[in-house]
């Protein structure tokens, strides 16, 4: 009966093993679905609704063929709607049974009576290439063939062009994986093992009691014959003679020891035989398990993560959407500082043109002018760009869009914090820096609203909810500078401010003590004049009502000579031999300066100050009086 067990037991394991193993293999699914795109009439770009690409379930796989360099982005659909307004393009959605479509947008067309420039270059609009632009939240390029996984969420849509003036690519695939899972294949095999271990303990009981049935049986003597007497005188010879004879019978010959031990060696072998056919039961089994991942198991519940305390920030009804992620402004503020990088090395002020813009730009036109002829002079710092400390988005959908961000240096503790404000003025149009500063060393930065939610920019109907608006912030700090400890807007400035301040006035009188140690105070005179720059000042909310405002500002001095004798001599100012091309002036030098200034200004009633958070100066210019 043992040997029934086993048998029932092996073949019984047999199925159970086999059937895991089939759902690993023959009757294992195909691993994605795909569907193709298509469309009726090429167009230079392909806009591919969001809806498509979550048609299945799971992470997307998008292929794209075609001959030539290929270009594929994402982003926001309304963003990509915007930057495609002008263009000819083939949209790709969902109809109302879940199948794709493709249909042809035409440009709108712009009214009579608007203005010119936004109507664009129609040439331009013809061959305008995506790769490059700020727009995306990301981008892939590849000649011939593009391969990449994706999986965008509710709101996002996909670019599929070339160079904006060839067609776009018509041979696109997507795919979704599809559940390959097979739960039942570790238990099936589990099972099957245990049914084979069983089998294989029965079927060696089996042979074990069935050698046991098969030993010696050994029967004890029978009755002794009843005893006769013995006749001696019977004649011993025929016996005597039997023993002598060699025929009588088998010599007996003593057994060596190796010949004893052999049936011990023989059993002992067996059994050594019997243990080694259990292994390879075992090693199968263990090979069976050792390819066995966590989807051939059931999975009854997945731990949940631990929530961690995060602060509470509740978000408006209608917010818009951050102008970038992090992920995005890392990207930019990355190609800003590389594009800065190059310009510097190459003194191409129209390099640095595409990326900076107002006070910024300004400052770089006249150190790139200053370095052609001084070649010592040490060129502009480069923009930090490891770690973007503070991200501060402008909440918006539409343009100009405005991003502040604070970016340090992590391998180089020498190079300051740096902070800056940059715009985009439109879909096509790339972000520009237009104030950057370093950071004070004492600075804090006030409590800001999260990255991915946003702030708004501060206009001037918002501005009367501020300590101080942003555009009487230059004009109350340059009465500061000018009037001293007069002006009455000194006690809304913080100590740092005042120190900066109090600097300004005592590089003033530095200026005064010249002439007089030269000895031109009786020939020359001075003026200085503080005003605010040209560009608007940037004001950013904060999520205790303030806002961080970045402002420009100039300051001037003249000197002009008193006597119709005399001349302003550039003497050890190398600077204004550079940029006047002169050594002297006789109607005399007027000498400007940019300051790009951040300020935190509280909210109106607050008791706080207004901080001064980063200032940065250069020279703008210096001109001869004509």
């Amino acid at each position: 009966m043992r040997f029934v067990w086993a048998v029932v037991a092996f073949v019984l394991a047999t199925l159970l093993i086999g059937a895991g193993i089939a759902q690993r293999t023959i009757f294992m699914g195909p691993s994605a679905q795909q569907t193709e795109l298509s469309v009726e009439e090429p167009a230079p770009y392909m806009l591919v609704d969001g809806a498509v690409l979550r048609e299945n379930p799971g992470q997307q796989t998008l292929l794209i063929r075609g001959d030539g360099e290929i270009f594929a982005a994402y982003g926001r659909t309304a963003d990509l709607e915007a930057w495609l307004s002008d263009a000819t393009y083939n949209a790709v959605s969902l109809d109302s049974d879940g199948a794709s479509v493709s249909s042809l947008v035409e440009p709108e067309e712009v009214a009579d009576d608007a203005d010119e420039s936004a109507e664009g270059d129609p040439e331009q609009t013809a061959g305008r290439n995506p790769a490059g632009s700020d727009l995306w939240l990301d981008s892939f390029s590849e000649a011939d063939q593009l391969i990449t996984d994706m999986q965008l969420p509710e709101g996002m849509s996909l670019l599929i062009a070339k160079d904006g003036t060839e067609n776009a690519p018509e041979d696109v695939v997507i795919s979704w994986p599809l559940d390959r899972s097979t739960p039942w294949v570790g238990p099936l095999i589990a099972a099957g093992g245990a049914v084979l271990l069983f089998g294989l303990v029965m079927y060696v009981l089996a042979i074990r009691h069935q050698r046991r049935g098969r030993g010696p049986r050994r029967k004890g003597p029978g009755p002794l014959p009843a005893t006769e007497p013995i006749d001696l005188a019977v004649e011993r010879a025929p016996v005597r003679e039997a023993l002598e004879t060699p025929d009588a019978a088998e010599p007996v010959t003593e057994e060596s020891p190796d010949q004893k031990s052999a049936p011990k060696t023989e059993r002992r072998a067996r059994s050594i035989r019997r243990r080694l056919l259990v292994l390879p039961a075992f090693g199968v089994a263990a090979m069976l398990f050792a390819g066995c991942s966590s989807d051939t198991w059931p999975q009854f519940g997945e731990a949940s993560p631990t929530p961690s305390p995060t602060q509470t920030v509740i978000t408006p009804e209608n917010q818009k959407p951050p102008a970038v992620t992090e992920a995005q402004a890392s990207r930019i503020l990355k190609d800003i500082s590389a594009t800065l990088e190059e310009s510097d090395s190459a003194l191409d002020i129209e390099l640095a043109g595409t990326r900076l813009e107002g006070a910024a730009l300004a400052a770089r036109t006249t150190d790139y002018t200053l370095r052609a002829t001084l070649t010592d002079r040490t060129p502009p710092a480069v923009i930090p760009t490891e770690a973007i400390e503070v991200l501060l988005p402008q909440a918006t959908d539409g343009w100009p869009r405005t991003v502040l961000a604070l970016s340090k240096s992590k391998s180089d503790d020498t190079v300051p914090p740096v902070i800056l404000t940059m715009t985009q003025a439109d879909p096509w149009s790339n972000y520009k820096v237009s104030n950057i500063a370093e950071m004070q060393a004492s600075a804090e930065v006030p409590e800001l609203a999260p990255a991915w939610l946003g702030t708004s920019l501060i206009t001037e109907n918002a501005s009367a909810f501020l300590a101080l608006a942003p555009e009487e912030l230059t004009a109350a700090f340059a009465d500061v500078v000018d009037t001293g400890e007069a002006s009455e807007y000194r006690s809304l400035f913080d100590p740092v401010s005042i120190t900066l301040a109090d600097s300004i006035v005592a590089s003033r009188a530095a200026v005064t003590q010249s002439l007089v140690d030269h000895g031109a105070a009786e020939t020359s005179s001075t003026a200085f004049d503080i005003v605010p720059g040209t560009a608007p000042a940037v004001a950013m909310a904060t999520l205790d009502s303030g806002a961080i405002v970045a402002v420009s500002m100039t300051d001037s001095e003249t000197i002009a000579p008193t006597s119709a004798d005399a001349v302003i001599k550039f003497g050890e100012n190398p600077e204004a031999k550079a940029l006047t091309g002169v050594e002297e002036a006789a109607k005399g030098v007027v000498t400007t300066y940019g300051l790009q200034l951040f300020f935190s200004v509280p909210a109106q009633g607050s008791t706080e100050q207004v901080r001064l958070l980063a200032v940065h100066q250069d020279i703008l210019n210096v001109e001869v009086i004509q």
